[in-house]
């Protein structure tokens, strides 16, 4: 294996130019917990529950970070990392990521919707299009990031403005006032948790607070695209059709530096600056997404009897919408809820396929030694593979929206218990002292993943029935 040459930190970039990837991440989670499973709750137990919603995406940012903090200073993904310390990682990634992810429960809610506003009320048909497309869409383009980070940017500055828009019109002051209420865990009746709530749902859209499950984790691989610290001399994932040089073989090991001075300077300026970018893009306008949602829900259709059938009190809140102001608007909203459907089970095809193939290019490597890898035939593997096991559930009748949500975030919960402490250890183990997390970051780390463990078996003993 060859020695890898060490090179200099680069310099920070500008900020305008360093915002990206918290967008793509956020978009992750807009078709999971922010646009289904939040509002759901609240349309059936009123925003009481808001302070879910509040206290999930602060732990995702905490989580977020110390992903990034691994890539930001070596350069690679945290799998590579996790697999040097727990090389069979790699397989629990895979299966993992598959079982949580590849159940086609956003991209039917999107189906769903979208046949309310073109009349088709067989909407798996309509599904398997979508998930067509969606391959169509990640084959294309020079690579894969650039064309991510475009297509996200334009939905959320698009879809997230339009909703606050219609929370603001719709709402009146007693409705704001019981959103504050609700993020402080006061709801009408109830101190955070009402009285017949499910307990998995609840966990479930508190897991989707953000991305959720090993979601998170690409985080590392999207900033190391983005050129990131070390992640400047990393290579990326070439479009399918896309003209390639060479074989497009891959290093997936990051580059070393020397730390001195100058080079734990220019880390700490970067890591002030990417600290504020995840913070306002991914924990701010994430959590005013979910605000001004969970807002429309209570507003439009809290109390209505039909809320609890699977998603329908999406479509009731367009017909709200459309009566309220007019029938055209609450149209253009379930086609907004559609769409940012659709962008959501993009980002997590993406990331899904990204995850995989790296672990199994860790495993490859492992095996046969070299320090390459044909990384981009990999993902696109596992991206048409995924759309096929779609496919094949929606053809089996298989395309409850909510079952399919809801199941898949209960075992990427406890996927994100087991990753947080994964980060923990590599961060702790391969970095150097200078760059580890302060102690007050640890604590909340150490909190975080005893949360998660905690309702982790909490939901277990319950669906078991003990």
């Amino acid at each position: 294996m060859q020695t890898i040459e060490k090179k200099v930190f680069p310099k920070p970039i500008s900020f305008k130019k360093l915002i990206g990837p918290s967008f793509i991440i956020l978009a992750l989670g807009l078709g999971s917990g922010e646009v289904i499973l939040w509002p759901y709750m609240v349309a059936n137990y009123g925003l009481g529950i808001a302070w879910g919603a509040l206290l999930g995406i602060t732990f995702q940012y905490f989580i977020n970070m110390e992903i990034e903090r691994y890539a930001l200073v070596k350069g690679e993904s945290v799998f590579v990392g996790i697999a040097k310390i727990f090389p069979k990682a790699v397989y629990w990634f895979i299966i993992s990521t598959f079982i949580g992810f590849g159940l086609p429960g956003i991209i039917a809610a999107s189906a769903k919707v979208l046949g309310v506003i073109l009349g088709i009320e067989n909407f798996k048909w309509l599904a398997i299009v979508m998930l067509l497309i969606i391959g169509i869409i990640l084959s294309s383009g020079k690579t894969v990031y650039s064309m991510m980070e475009r297509l996200t940017k334009s939905i959320i500055l698009i879809g997230v403005p339009f909703i606050f828009i219609l929370a603001v019109w719709l709402s009146t002051k007693m409705d704001w006032q019981a959103l504050a209420s609700g993020l402080v865990g006061r709801g009408e009746g109830y101190t955070f948790l009402p009285i017949g709530i499910g307990l998995a749902t609840f966990f479930a859209a508190f897991a989707y607070s953000g991305a959720g499950g090993n979601l998170n984790l690409t985080q590392s691989i999207y900033v190391k695209e983005k050129g990131y610290g070390m992640g400047k001399y990393s290579q990326k994932i070439a479009g399918l059709f896309a003209k390639k040089d060479g074989d497009q073989r891959i290093r997936l090991s990051g580059t070393p530096f020397v730390h001195n001075k100058e080079n734990y300077a220019r880390f700490k300026q970067w890591w002030k600056m990417i600290s504020l970018e995840h913070l306002l893009v991914f924990w701010f306008v994430g959590l005013l997404s979910m605000c001004v949602l969970m807002l429309l829900s209570y507003t439009t259709v809290f109390g209505l009897s039909d809320n609890a059938e699977g998603i329908n009190f999406v479509i009731s809140e367009g017909f709200a919408i459309g009566e309220n102001i007019f029938p055209a608007m609450g149209t253009l909203f379930l086609f907004v809820v559609s769409v940012m459907l659709f962008q959501t089970q993009l980002g997590v095809m993406d990331s899904t396929s990204r995850i995989m193939a790296e672990n199994i290019a860790i495993k490859k490597l492992a095996h046969d030694k070299k320090n390459t890898v044909q990384l981009s035939k990999i993902y696109y593997i596992f991206v048409w593979t995924q759309i096929a096991f779609g496919i094949t559930l929606f053809l089996f009748n298989i395309y409850e929206p909510k079952t399919l949500i809801i199941l898949g975030a209960v075992i990427n919960a406890f996927a994100m218990f087991v990753h947080t402490g994964l980060v923990f250890i590599i961060n702790h183990k391969l970095l150097e002292k200078p760059y580890r997390p302060s102690l007050w970051r640890k604590v909340i780390l150490v909190g975080i993943f005893l949360f998660f463990g905690f309702f982790s078996g909490l939901v277990l003993l319950d669906k078991i029935g003990w």
